[in-house]
C-alpha cells in the first residue's frame, strides 16, 4: 500500500531546505487533534556517513501492555547532505516508505529525534508528522538548542525547555540516575500530552519502548549491511522492505 507520496530531497540546496521549512512550519499544530491512543509506534533512522546506504525503522506497539504489533525496516540511498537540523530531509522518506509498508497505521508516533525543539521549530518529528498527517512526538536523547533548570531525579519530574522565553519542549526525566530526555510536540500534540504519552511508553529503560525497539531493529540492519553485498541493481530512489521474522522485538 502507497499511502504517502515520497518527496524527492536529493536535489534540494541547504538554502532551499532552510526556506521550506520556514515555510512548513506554519503549518504545525502544537495542540491535541487525535483520537484515544491505543497504538502508539517508535521511528529511528541510521544513514552511513560513507556509503550514504540509509535505514528506517517503524515499530508499532499495543498500548497499554506494550506488546508488538507490527515492524517494518527500509533501506535507500541517501543524497541529501548531513546538516545539522535539516536531518529531516535525509531520513523523511525512508520513513514515509516504512510507514507506506504498514498494514495498519498507529495513532501516534514517537521519532528518535527533535519536535519543535529546533531552530527553525520543524524537526524531524514535524516534517514526517506533517506529511503524513500523523500525531508526532519528538524524543531526543540530548538538546539541540535552548536551556532548562535542573530537573529533579525522581521517575515523570520535568522542567520546560525554553528558547529565549518561548517554551519548546520539556525536559523529562525518564529513570532516576539517567540523563533526561528532551520531548517536545512534533504535529497535533500539545506539549502536556506529549509528556503523559511518552510517560505511558516507558517500561524499565530510560528510553521509551516504540524508540528503544525501533533502534534495535535498524541498528541490527545496519549490522547486516556492512557485512552484505549491495545488489547490482541498486541504484537511487529504490527502496526494500527488509522485514523479515528474525529482527529483534
Amino acid at each position: 500500500m502507497s499511502r504517502f507520496s515520497i518527496p524527492d530531497y536529493d536535489h534540494v540546496s541547504v538554502q532551499e531546505a532552510v526556506a521550506l521549512q520556514q515555510a512548513l512550519r506554519k503549518q504545525i499544530m502544537c495542540e491535541d487533534h487525535f483520537d484515544p491512543v491505543q497504538s502508539v509506534a517508535g521511528i529511528d533512522v541510521s544513514v552511513g556517513r560513507q556509503d550514504e546506504l540509509g535505514h528506517a525503522a517503524v515499530i508499532v506497539l499495543h498500548l497499554p501492555d506494550m506488546k508488538v504489533e507490527e515492524q517494518v525496516v527500509v533501506s535507500a540511498l541517501v543524497r541529501f547532505p548531513y546538516v545539522p537540523g535539516l536531518l529531516g530531509f535525509r531520513e523523511v522518506p525512508i520513513v514515509l516508505e516504512a510507514l507506506n509498508h504498514l498494514n495498519r497505521l498507529p495513532d501516534v508516533l514517537l521519532c528518535d529525534g527533535q519536535g519543535i525543539a529546533h531552530p527553525r521549530r520543524f524537526g524531524l518529528a514535524c516534517h514526517v508528522g506533517l506529511l503524513a498527517d500523523i500525531p508526532t512526538i519528538g524524543v531526543a536523547k540530548s538538546r539541540l538548542i535552548g536551556h532548562h533548570a535542573p530537573v529533579a531525579e525522581e521517575r515523570g519530574a520535568w522542567v520546560p525547555l525554553y528558547d529565549g522565553n518561548e517554551v519548546i519542549g520539556a525536559v523529562l526525566r525518564s529513570r532516576p540516575g539517567t540523563k533526561p530526555l528532551y520531548v517536545s510536540p512534533g504535529h497535533r500534540v500539545g506539549l502536556t500530552s506529549a509528556i503523559q504519552l511518552v510517560l505511558r511508553c516507558i517500561t524499565n529503560y530510560r528510553l521509551p519502548e516504540p524508540t528503544r525497539l525501533a533502534h534495535q531493529l535498524v541498528s541490527a540492519r545496519t549490522q547486516r549491511a556492512l557485512v552484505t553485498e549491495l545488489p547490482a541493481h541498486y541504484h537511487q530512489g529504490t527502496f526494500w522492505d527488509l522485514s523479515d521474522e528474525d529482527n529483534p522485538a
